[in-house]
């Protein structure tokens, strides 16, 4: 245990609300402390909102600590209310068993479950949560909570107008069971979670204060909020998944490369592990020469190659470098499927006349032929970053990269591509 651990937490801004911090502090200097945080399985991947959390933990487990990882399979079932806006969709067991599946993969590529000196501890609540019966469980759990006291909670008060199903009401209960079964079975004696969270962590502190007379902590990390006011997590309005299928590592990449100015130095401090002197040093580097976005390039890297590895941010800079220079003809297969994800796409028939005119109109490039031999005419057409200006034009296989792909550009940035 280091005993400035805390203390780095608060100066990375990592903490935002705590009970008992002089008690926690000195727990954590002096013993190895079982912690937890619960991840529940909405969808088959975790998205970078989750990324906070896993990287506490994280940190925990690197000074000495024991992170739990509970995947909530049980509570998943439900869906916890805490600062939605309307009740979740529920989904049925087995898709909620298998996305469970996918995010204990998931977590397994960055927390160490397999560590011989101090493994991280993996469970589904489904394990418990699925054999509880339900008089055993009003009698010995909700016997605990006053209505009064599971209204207070902010969570959910801010849907009582609105509407809270009973089962939405009683998630705060399951929540603090967790903590509670984790207590028994580990000694877990901290909950970690986002400041959303504050109202279920703080129940299962009070379910295991009245049933074990014991002290449990709480710690919740703040709400991630960008600069410009737009949404954290979120690029061109889609979530950035770490599933490699669902957000490339090109994409993952090119989201926190392009973070704005005002957040990269407090992303930096809370989603790498570079020392705190380090960052400094490329604050300074960053503004003195803000141009060279020194801070955007070292979070992009480090964060990319913690959840994709060393080879995949390779490759996404490589692909940035080419597109940025227009020079696309050394990417290969794979690069140009993440490079080009998201540019209209067009899939070459057999019996496509390739005379250049006539494949940019069957392609949608260009809407008619008169535009088509303009463009060509006046320099704007560009096959795989070189300008072709020759009507007469035709395709062939040498123009395509890696026998299957020819990408056109139109202009300075309208990206097409064709696929044969």
């Amino acid at each position: 245990m280091h005993s400035d651990f805390f203390q780095e937490l608060k100066a990375r801004g990592l903490i935002f609300q705590v009970t008992d911090e002089a008690a926690l502090e000195k727990q954590l200097n002096e013993e190895s402390v079982k912690l937890y945080i619960g991840f529940d399985p909405t969808a088959d991947s975790l998205h970078i909102g989750h990324l906070l959390p896993i990287l506490t933990l994280r940190r925990f487990q690197q000074n000495g600590h024991v992170p739990i990882a509970l995947v909530g399979g049980g509570t998943g079932m439900i869906g916890d209310p805490s600062f939605k806006d309307a009740e979740r969709q529920l989904n049925t067991l087995d898709t909620v068993q298998n996305w469970s599946q996918s995010i204990k993969n998931q977590l397994s590529g960055i927390i160490d479950f397999e560590n011989k000196e101090n493994p991280a501890i993996v469970a589904n609540n489904y394990e418990w949560l699925g054999e509880l019966k339900l008089i055993e469980f009003l009698r010995d759990v909700g016997k605990n909570f006053t209505i009064n006291y599971m209204m207070s909670k902010e969570s959910v008060k801010r849907r009582i107008e609105s509407g809270i199903s009973y089962t939405e009401f009683a998630y705060q209960l399951l929540q603090a069971y967790d903590f509670y079964e984790l207590n028994k079975r580990y000694g877990c004696l901290l909950q970690l979670g986002g400041s959303d969270q504050w109202g279920n962590i703080t129940s299962g502190i009070e379910l295991i204060r009245r049933e074990e007379g014991k002290q449990a902590f709480g710690l919740t990390m703040p709400l991630i909020t960008k600069a410009d006011g737009t949404k954290f997590g979120k690029t061109e309005g889609n979530a950035v998944w770490l599933d490699s299928e669902k957000t490339s590592p090109y994409e993952f990449y090119q989201f926190w490369i392009n973070t704005d100015d005002r957040d990269a130095i407090k992303f930096l401090k809370y989603f790498t592990f570079l020392g705190l002197e380090e960052i400094d040093a490329i604050e300074k580097e960053f503004t003195a020469a803000p141009e060279q976005r020194a801070a955007q390039k070292a979070l992009a890297k480090e964060v990319t190659v913690l959840v994709h590895g060393e080879e995949a941010y390779n490759q996404a800079v490589h692909i940035s470098e080419a597109l940025f220079s227009g020079d696309v003809k050394n990417l290969n297969a794979e690069e140009i499927k993440q490079g080009f994800k998201n540019v209209p796409s067009y899939q070459v028939q057999a019996d496509d006349n390739l005379n250049l005119v006539e494949i940019l109109l069957t392609a949608g490039i260009e809407n008619s032929k008169r535009q088509a031999r303009e463009d060509i005419n006046n320099g704007a057409i560009y096959i795989n970053g070189d300008r072709v200006q020759d009507v007469a034009y035709t395709l062939s296989d040498q123009d395509k990269l890696s026998d299957e792909y020819i990408v056109v550009r139109r202009g300075k940035k309208k990206y097409f591509v064709l696929q044969f």
